[in-house]
């Protein structure tokens, strides 16, 4: 299988389409189809600021037990969503002609409906071969609310011989767009099962409060959030929810572009001192976060079904969420947590309703025992399999 993904890990950005990885992991190392990936680097004719890291990211080698090869494609940054596919296509398809010819590929696979769907599609076309799309969210939510963006995601949904959802209400969005909901199968994601578990809770809090140098009470109402600090993701909401939780603190995973005005809001309602920016952590530091921790709120206004979710009740922490994409495929059980309005006051009604209900770390965790990495990939062989 020739995999085509514009996200996935490199030096530049470690943590970038992890997911992603670990799915074509577990495909290489358990199931019979061997994977060969690329992955697109978009720059800018020249380079510069945060782009100059990402140029120098932009080597092969054999990551995750597969061959990956990064070609450069140029881009416009912010105005030129209408000609990724095609840049995409373009810097790709001489290396995939000279991949084919060495060893002959049987499907071409996109791992997200855009850019990389539709410049897949074109790469398959100029091979002769089968290709597969998977949707996971915004790469829907975002591009099918523009014209040329809805058009060509249900062009290449009727040009691919599989398309994939990660999860139910995904799939009824990209048939209300004008996709076939008949031709859309559902791949959950998967779950590193030896990582995220419930860990012990006596000196968790301590051990997090020496190693970010934060302060920590045993009676302290403990909140994180993980996700990309972007207006998508709410976390606003849930600062503002501070001021009505005395007791409460939270914790943020993750970095972004609204993270000068988190510091500010923060600041301005007088919680600049429960709100700590943990940034970008390696996979480790999650399981003793998310395991100290009341509760995992992510009041997101769109997703797919969001791998944090999943994380965080493997590691017996219920969640307070928004009903966007997957959430009722998730929260099934009162155990799981609960669904909220999209507002400060249902938020924090949210979390107070959730933490005040006793509950087994084991029994949160139960909620999602069907999630693995090896199931996910046994279940994307299945799908192949059925194409070709």
């Amino acid at each position: 299988m020739l995999s085509l993904s514009t996200l996935f890990p490199n030096t530049a950005h470690p943590r970038f389409g992890i997911f992603v990885a670990r799915s074509l992991e577990a495909l290489q190392r358990d199931t019979h189809w061997d994977v060969t990936l690329i992955n697109p680097i978009g720059l800018p004719p020249l380079a510069l600021g945060r782009y100059k890291m990402l140029a120098g990211a932009a080597r092969n080698g054999r990551e995750f037990g597969f061959d990956v090869h990064r070609p450069i494609f140029r881009l416009l940054p912010k105005v030129g969503g209408r000609l990724n596919p095609r840049l995409i296509a373009r810097a790709v398809l001489p290396l995939a002609r000279r991949l084919h010819a060495g060893r002959p590929f049987d499907l071409v696979d996109a791992q997200f409906f855009y850019p990389d769907g539709p410049a897949a599609m074109m790469i398959a076309r100029e091979l002769g071969l089968p290709f597969s799309v998977k949707a996971r969210g915004a790469d829907i939510h975002y591009w099918g609310a523009r014209g040329y963006g809805r058009e060509a995601l249900i062009e290449t949904a009727r040009e691919a011989a599989g398309v994939l959802a990660v999860c139910e209400a995904l799939a009824d969005d990209m048939a209300t767009l004008g996709m076939d909901r008949d031709r859309i199968g559902i791949h959950y994601t998967g779950l590193d099962r030896d990582l995220f578990r419930p860990l012990d809770h006596n000196g968790l809090r301590a051990r997090l409060a020496e190693r970010f140098s934060i302060p920590i009470a045993r009676d302290d109402l403990l909140l994180v959030t993980v996700g990309a600090l972007i207006e998508r993701k709410g976390q606003a909401y849930v600062v503002k929810s501070l001021a009505d939780l005395p007791k409460g603190r939270l914790l943020l995973v993750g970095k972004g572009e609204d993270e000068p005005s988190l510091r500010a809001l923060a600041k301005e309602l007088g919680v600049a001192g429960r709100v700590h920016f943990l940034g970008s952590l390696d996979p480790s530091m999650l399981p003793p976060i998310l395991s100290a921790a009341d509760a995992m709120v992510l009041p997101s206004a769109s997703e797919g079904l969001a791998n944090a979710w999943i994380e965080s009740l493997a590691c017996g922490t219920p969640i307070v969420i928004t009903d966007a994409g997957g959430a009722r495929e998730v929260v099934t059980s009162p155990e799981a947590g609960v669904i909220v309005a999209r507002n400060c006051r249902a938020i924090r009604e949210g979390i107070e309703a959730v933490t005040a209900r006793p509950h087994s770390p084991e029994a949160v965790a139960e909620t999602v025992e069907a999630f693995s990495w090896e199931a996910n990939g046994a279940a994307l062989a299945a799908h192949y399999d059925e194409i070709v």
